[in-house]
């Protein structure tokens, strides 16, 4: 998708990013598909339907709505490209650069695994809109596959919800692929070690948890499970230089999506940090399997953790992580 080329049509939805050029787009994309695909791409909106999302490939979770970038032309992709490329931040590892290298890796995976079953491609990836995309009433674009859920709700022409967000990569910290070399989720894991590594003695031992943590808690069909209570450090006890590698952390996250949502959400997110805490478990570098790493806020919740690789068939780890928002999974919407 990195190289895919738009169609030149996609400058009549105008330049100026944002929801009236994002909403002409889908449009455009929806007048191009045929009624087969139109049955797979848009879909009434529920949050059930929304809560379908995994870290898992194509082939293991069919559930997924949406149709696969492989049943869509060259010139569709094309429109798909310029669509997410709208919702998400152009900062380089971040948003859609970040997507495109970790659709990357599954074209890699798919160089070296033999579980063809599992649908390793990048065009193993779905795109559907939950609700009609409009500049009234609520819709969700939903982009996902293999190690990515992207999730972004709108609702009466603003964004409500770009959470859940999860993201992963194997293999990790670099491969080389499609003519490039992709770090997708070096900067968050770095981000993290440089914070955990700065912690005194003190400070790491009110951040360490009990425990192993294997994977995430807040994972795919896992909505219930961050916990009431706080646990770890507070950042209150963290010193400036500290509280400026968190919030470095944190944007790595927030970041994904364009420019002026992000920064909404980062104004609320620093408003919190006084009741913000930090906690990890394993090793503060981030390098080694059970790795793990959790900012929990009265809204923010993310988590990093780190897995072994199971897909390349090659000694090492991957991470899983994901970006949640108490007050705003979903859109906030419950049905």
């Amino acid at each position: 998708m990195g190289s895919q080329p738009m169609p030149e049509d996609v400058a009549q939805c105008g330049e100026s990013p944002g929801i009236d050029r994002l909403v002409c787009l889908a449009d455009l994309l929806k007048a191009d598909v045929s009624d087969e695909v139109m049955e797979n791409l848009q879909h009434e909106y529920s949050v059930e339907l929304a809560q379908n999302w995994s870290n898992l490939p194509a082939g293991a979770f069919p559930k997924r709505p949406g149709v696969l970038l492989g049943e869509l032309t060259t010139r569709q992709r094309g429109i798909v490209k310029a669509i997410m490329m709208d919702a998400t931040s152009d900062l380089p590892n971040e948003g859609w650069d970040e997507m495109v290298q970790t659709l990357n890796a599954d074209d890699y995976i798919n160089t070296v695994s033999t579980d063809y079953k599992a649908g390793y491609s990048s065009y193993n990836t779905k795109i559907a809109f939950l609700g009609t995309p409009a500049t009234t009433g609520t819709w969700q674009l939903y982009y996902g596959g293999h190690h990515m859920a992207f999730t972004n709700t709108y609702s009466d022409g603003a964004l409500v919800g770009a959470t859940p967000s999860f993201r992963g990569v194997e293999p990790f910290p670099y491969f080389e692929m499609n003519g490039r070399t992709n770090v997708p989720l070096t900067q968050e894991r770095d981000a993290f070690a440089t914070l955990l590594s700065s912690l005194s003695d003190d400070q790491k031992a009110a951040a360490r948890l009990d425990g192993t943590y294997r994977d995430i808690l807040a994972g795919p069909q896992a909505d219930d499970a961050i916990p009431n209570e706080f646990e770890g450090l507070a950042v209150s006890d963290l010193t400036d230089d500290q509280t400026a590698l968190l919030v470095t952390a944190i944007r790595t996250y927030v970041f994904d999506i364009s420019e002026g949502d992000a920064t909404t959400y980062m104004e609320r997110y620093l408003d919190e940090l006084p009741q913000t805490y930090l906690s990890f478990s394993g090793t503060p570098q981030l390098s080694a399997e059970d790795d793990y790493v959790r900012v929990h806020g009265p809204s923010l919740w993310i988590e990093f953790s780190m897995q072994s690789n199971k897909s390349t068939g090659k000694v090492g780890n991957h991470p899983h992580s994901v970006w949640r928002d108490l007050a705003h999974d979903y859109g906030g919407q419950t049905e």
